[in-house]
């Protein structure tokens, strides 16, 4: 399954429990969309967020994220790793 590197640039000052639960609520969910989230990292002071996941299509985890309530601003497909 095809891997997605997703980014969320609105979320200044995300406590570690903020973004816990923004991740929870991603997973509660992905199975509707075939979705595996797989880790969710921030830096706050930027609010910069960035979400890890298997899923069929970049489009499926846009529909999880926006029907958690956080959309994304970019995803990217992970074609290449090292």
């Amino acid at each position: 399954m095809p891997q997605f590197m997703d980014v969320h640039t609105s979320m200044k000052g995300v406590t570690a429990e903020q973004l816990h639960a923004a991740h929870q609520a991603d997973l509660a969910i992905q199975g509707e969309e075939s979705v595996d989230f797989k880790q969710a990292w921030a830096d706050p002071t930027t609010g910069h967020v960035f979400c890890l996941s298997e899923a069929p299509s970049a489009e499926a985890v846009q529909r999880i994220h926006q029907r958690a309530g956080h959309p994304f601003d970019e995803v990217h497909e992970i074609t290449v790793t090292a």
